[in-house]
């Protein structure tokens, strides 16, 4: 089971990224700009940043480890259960909550680098 600290690991693979607090609680930012955050220390649902029209798409997916709540309506954020999600699918939805926040310059670099720099 995935932890904070492999998100942390994760994200910090990812061009830009500082270990911050968002909401009081932990998160990962690109330029100051939040794309993921520990909801609560005890919920192990991290909340991940996606455009409002890939949410559905999302969670009409299927996959047992993304939720929302009624508070998220309306908003470009998912919830991944930590406790449902292998570390190699977490790192699928880190890295596409931070290209819904990084600028255009850092996500025309990304995708510059071939893949395996990127594991």
């Amino acid at each position: 089971m995935p932890t904070w600290d492999d998100v942390v690991r994760l994200g910090k693979r990812l061009p830009e990224v500082t270990v911050s607090t968002w909401f009081r609680t932990p998160s990962l930012k690109v330029r100051d700009k939040g794309f993921a955050r520990l909801r609560t220390e005890s919920d192990g649902l991290l909340v991940l940043m996606c455009p409002l029209e890939e949410k559905e798409a999302l969670l009409a997916g299927g996959h047992p480890a993304v939720t929302t709540t009624p508070h998220y309506d309306g908003y470009g954020a998912i919830l991944v259960d930590l406790e449902r999600i292998e570390l190699d699918e977490l790192w699928e939805f880190v890295e596409q909550a931070w290209l819904c926040k990084a600028p255009a310059k850092l996500r025309a670099g990304w995708a510059a680098h071939p893949r395996s720099t990127q594991s």
